[in-house]
């Protein structure tokens, strides 16, 4: 809000006193408050193409913005920087505006309702989502929430690779449980087979509904039904998962099912047709180096099975084929050789891309007591997404979960994410919340609560904690712009945790609500009710609750 109307003021000055700007111009936060609420580098940045030195071209830029009375102060400072004080009035504006707008405070068009496809999670459905999938989860929630909301058309996919060895795999894990079941023993369970206690319960479900007779069927068609029983209960099992963790997806869509409806072969036919394909050694092979990836690529096998690639490249040309202009997929760090490839294909079958945008998340490390728990999927030692809910509010969860960068390691620590004190940063926003509501609630059975805000009654608050409350919830509509368009939801919880910390020492310095001071008592409850919009609102965005009682 004040950083693009500085913006605005500051492109205006240069355009009234004749200056050139093409190079892009920026307004920052000053990392020192002595240095005033903004900074711009117009003068350092545009000096050379308008062949002024920075400091005389600073010194008309500060003439000029001067005359705009929504500034305090602006001043020089270094060798060109322009430093800007907001003056109070402005602030004032500003606070009523964010009162006005209630919970709708931050939306804007800013994405232009541009298609968008967040595919994310997209685990094989051999087995319940663990926590690296919950990571996924909360981290392409929030985006998508966060790009709704300043103007996208962002919608949220789940892939499911239900086709492949892995398949196979998991029926014939299931099999050997139902014959234990039924009395077979074997002197060790394979170590190729998933032995999750998941598969089990499978078995046990699948025995009580049919007995010995699946052992009738013909040893083909008895693998297809275990695959399809299997993965259906699966994929059951990882939507319930998902939703106790508030995430719904808007679509899933089947591999099994694409190459029924006979997208492979079509891709095949695309590469042959632009003459991108090869024959070597009765393998068929994409020559993915001719568009910059650092190997070529096997797409049929001599046997006339097809690698996993070509799927997963059929797959992204639907979503083209539905109208998304920008596709953005979560992978894990183990997927790193996946997007040169995938980036030749685009660029072979002439498609633009940089449509394509791949965000790896890095692992997750889940500790208790300050010991790491080790976790194998195959072995079947996984802490679930269930698990950990289990034992973890979905709020902590999912807080934790987007707490930090997408390349960055996540240590997640259980015995904080369940403490009820202010050392959990889930917890001690979330009471800035609660205490918020306690306050208004006790304002309006003394009857002090207004019924109608005055806005003139704002100019009282004139603590510098107020004017930098009122600075800091401003942040809010550039910050979820900034998110949405460098896919960095952690920022939010770094905006509440902020938010959240000014606020409790305010109220721990500050008398709120003063019988004496009517309109002062007026105007801080009007700014600790739009302190508490904006909670709500980060918090609706992060997918977390807002209580009013803790």
């Amino acid at each position: 809000m004040i950083r693009q109307y500085i913006y605005e003021q500051v492109v205006a000055a240069l355009d009234k006193l004749g200056y050139s700007h093409e190079r892009e111009i920026t307004v920052e936060v000053p990392n020192y408050t002595e240095f005033g609420d903004f900074s711009t580098n117009a003068a350092m940045i545009l000096s050379k193409e308008n062949k002024t030195a920075p400091k005389v071209m600073a010194e008309k830029l500060v003439q000029e913005l001067k005359k705009q009375k929504n500034f305090k102060k602006v001043e020089i400072a270094g060798p060109g920087f322009v430093n800007f004080v907001v003056a109070p009035s402005q602030y004032y504006e500003l606070l009523w505006q964010i009162h006005k707008e209630e919970l709708e405070f931050g939306k804007s068009d800013f994405g232009k309702e541009e298609k968008v496809m967040l595919e994310f999670v997209s685990a094989n459905p051999t087995g319940p989502l663990n926590i690296v999938s919950a990571r996924a989860a909360a981290f392409g929630d929030t985006l998508c929430r966060v790009m709704k909301w300043v103007g996208f058309d962002p919608i949220k996919e789940f892939y499911i690779n239900d086709a492949g060895n892995q398949v196979d795999i998991l029926a014939e894990s299931v099999e050997l449980r139902l014959r234990e079941i039924h009395g077979e023993k074997m002197e060790e369970f394979p170590y190729e087979a998933y032995h999750g206690e998941y598969v089990k319960h499978l078995a046990q479900k699948l025995n009580s509904q049919e007995g010995v007779r699946i052992f009738m069927m013909p040893e083909k068609e008895r693998m297809e039904h275990l695959k399809d029983y299997a993965l259906n209960e699966i994929h059951l099992m990882q939507q319930n998962s998902l939703e106790k963790f508030g995430v719904v997806f808007d679509s899933w869509v089947s591999e099994k099912t694409l190459r029924m409806e006979g997208v492979v072969e079509e891709v095949l036919s695309y590469l042959a047709e632009a003459d991108c394909t090869y024959e070597k050694e009765d393998a068929i092979w994409f020559c993915s180096t001719k568009f910059g990836d650092d190997k070529d690529r096997v797409l049929m096998k001599s046997d006339g099975s097809i690698t996993y690639f070509v799927p997963d490249l059929a797959y992204h040309l639907t979503k083209l084929q539905r109208g998304f202009t920008k596709l953005i997929d979560v992978f894990g760090p183990d997927h790193h050789g996946y997007v040169p490839r995938l980036k030749a294909a685009f660029k072979a079958l002439k498609y633009d891309d940089t449509m394509l945008e791949i965000i790896f998340l890095q692992q997750v490390n889940l500790f208790v007591s300050e010991e790491r728990i080790k976790m194998s999927k195959r072995a079947g030692n996984i802490v679930t997404m269930d698990d950990l809910l289990n034992v973890v509010s979905k709020d902590a969860a999912r807080y934790f979960f987007i707490a930090r960068k997408a390349n960055a390691h996540l240590n997640f620590d259980l015995d904080l994410a369940v403490k009820k004190n202010n050392e959990n940063p889930v917890y001690y926003c979330q009471y800035a919340y609660a205490r918020i509501c306690s306050i208004l609630k006790k304002a309006k059975k003394d009857k002090v609560l207004p019924k109608t805000w005055h806005k003139e009654h704002i100019s009282k608050l004139t603590k510098p904690e107020e004017l930098a409350l009122i600075k800091k919830m401003t942040e809010l509509p550039d910050l979820l712009t900034g998110i949405a368009e460098q896919r960095e939801p952690y920022r939010l919880t770094v905006f509440v945790e902020e938010l959240a910390g000014m606020f409790h020492r305010y109220y721990s310095k500050i008398q709120i609500v003063n019988e004496k001071h009517k309109e002062l008592s007026e105007a801080r409850l009007l700014l600790i009710n739009s302190i508490k919009d904006v909670l709500a609102i980060s918090f609706e965005l992060m997918g977390i609750s807002a209580p009013e009682k803790m």
